[in-house]
């Protein structure tokens, strides 16, 4: 008996000859899927075709994931999908839960029932007839609380025009009207009194009940909080030096310090904790998307992507320890240097190439502010690109001038416009997008529509059709990050990702977006601006 029939290794079905390892292990957050890689998603993607009864779900989106491994000489691949199946964290073809959660006798489902049952306790007390007949019984003590105060402000103004009267008339003693007066007042505060008590007890009486209800979701509250940190600790996660974390240590001296619901559940580390347990050594890695596109979001089906941030980097920082991985390719960029374009002793217009940083970033790649900053000493960036894009970016060289253009660029004054090659033909040949768009915070920097975005406003116009690939002009009427892109590749906008996209599309040698034109006021002379840089693609 081999390792392929011991364990959830599978053969390489097609022909993988000539194809040799990769030298170092995949940087998950930013790579290119190496062709073993590509022929193992082949072959799982074909066994997916043959699950009709996940059919359905599947559709509703899903990523998978592919490990290449080597032992004892032998070479094949694990499978391994997020979340998990049909209820179900088991099924032959992949590998294992970190930890099975979803197991009927397991801590977590014994828990989790008992914290549906509060739920249930819950939800039946804030549908309770007593609850309900309660707070009818407030509303009345409250409508008649009011009719009360109204009528004993009535009655007082009715005592105080009668003395009044009797002022008036000259017919009075004067210290009988003080006496009636105060009699009156008396009276009124304590009707007040007996009406405030009698709404009080209406509010206590709902209020009993909210109280247990409140004190109920508390104990949830709270249960819920403890059981999922006793569950991240069960999620142990191996490196290749054979050594241990759980998810909670592995996230303490992050950011967020809690691991995010869903810690440990992803593709990728299943496929490294099962590769460790089984002695297997982790060659390449690669995950793909399956199914629809979530809502919001922009996926494809059958396309390779990174692991996500959120959830996967610490639990990735700590399990690829022990192995030689790739060098994030962001970090490696050598940019080259822009070239100017116009200059004046308030501004300068560069052309920034691709892979370039518009301001300094953390990776450490050469930014156009760097440049800037290094010929001119109070150089400001005015406005800025995407790494991946080309094209014009303004540079102040004053404060004074840099204000001036802010506001032009707030006030939406300035007009600029882009121009990009699209991976498919898209209809019709002009248009507008309005979506709204906020940061995917689980695979930042991706962007998302979203209800409560920030709206996003373009309009296109197509320019021509280049061997499959469509051509056309983009006019942002905002500036979100990533908006064209978005807008491009979002089935509720282009449905057509630009070409060389890494993060909306399939990626590429570079993105093909290019800001090929702006036109702006000068901050001083108050003439116009024209500038036009024609892009290399």
């Amino acid at each position: 008996m081999n390792i392929f029939q011991k364990t959830m290794l599978h053969r390489f079905l097609s022909d993988i000859e000539g194809i040799e390892p990769p030298a170092l292990f995949t940087y998950p957050f930013h790579y290119t899927p190496h062709p073993l890689c590509v022929a193992a998603a082949h072959e799982v993607q074909q066994y997916l075709h043959t699950q009709t009864k996940w059919h359905e779900e599947l559709m509703q989106g899903k990523m998978f994931g592919v490990l290449v491994v080597r032992r004892a000489g032998e070479m094949g691949f694990l499978a391994a999908f997020s979340g998990n199946i049909a209820g179900s964290n088991n099924h032959p073809y992949f590998v294992p839960a970190v930890y099975d959660m979803l197991q009927p006798d397991d801590f977590f489902k014994r828990e989790e029932a008992a914290i549906s049952e509060i739920n249930n306790i819950i939800a039946k007390m804030q549908d309770s007839e007593g609850l309900r007949m309660a707070r009818q019984h407030l509303e009345l003590a409250r409508a008649e609380h009011a009719t009360e105060l109204r009528r004993i402000k009535e009655w007082l103004a009715e005592g105080k025009a009668a003395r009044d009267r009797l002022r008036q008339e000259g017919d009075y003693n004067n210290q009988e009207l003080i006496l009636s007066s105060q009699r009156d007042n008396a009276t009124a505060q304590r009707q007040k009194r007996t009406a405030k008590e009698r709404l009080a007890e209406a509010e206590r009486m709902v209020q009993e009940i909210e109280e247990e209800i409140e004190a109920l979701k508390q104990v949830r509250h709270s249960r819920s909080a403890d059981l999922q940190m006793a569950l991240f600790a069960e999620f142990r996660m191996l490196n290749a030096m054979g050594e241990e974390k759980d998810l909670c240590e592995i996230f303490a001296p992050t950011a967020q310090r809690i691991p995010p619901a869903g810690a440990g559940e992803c593709a990728a580390p299943k496929l490294l904790q099962y590769a460790y347990k089984n002695g297997f050594e982790p060659l390449c890695m690669a995950e793909f998307w399956w199914g629809n596109s979530p809502k919001g979001e922009v996926r494809k089906h059958g396309t390779f992507y990174p692991s996500c941030n959120s959830k996967c980097k610490p639990i990735l920082g700590h399990m690829l320890q022990g192995l030689n991985v790739e060098p994030n390719p962001l970090m490696e960029i050598t940019p080259p240097e822009p070239t100017i374009l116009w200059e004046d002793d308030e501004l300068v217009a560069i052309n920034k190439p691709s892979g370039m940083l518009s301001v300094r970033g953390k990776s450490g790649v050469r930014s156009a502010e760097e440049w800037a900053t290094e010929r001119y000493a109070e150089a400001m960036i005015v406005h800025r690109l995407d790494q991946s894009t080309s094209g014009i970016l303004i540079i102040a060289k004053n404060k004074s001038a840099h204000e001036a253009l802010q506001k032009q660029f707030i006030g939406r004054s300035v007009r600029k416009s882009y121009v990009a090659l699209l991976e498919g033909i898209i209809e019709p040949q002009e248009g507008e997008i309005r979506l709204p768009l906020k940061l995917d915070y689980e695979h930042r920097p991706r962007q998302m529509v979203a209800e409560d975005g920030r709206m996003a406003h373009t309009i296109y116009k197509v320019e021509g059709i280049e061997g499959g690939h469509t051509r056309v002009r983009f006019y942002p009427i905002t500036g979100r990050t990533h908006q064209l892109r978005v807008h491009a590749a979002h089935a509720q906008g282009l449905a057509t990702p630009i070409v060389g996209d890494d993060i909306y599309g399939t990626g590429g040698d570079r993105l093909m977006l290019h800001a090929e034109t702006i036109e702006f006021t000068h901050p001083t002379s108050g003439k116009t601006i024209s500038l036009c840089c024609k892009a290399e693609f």
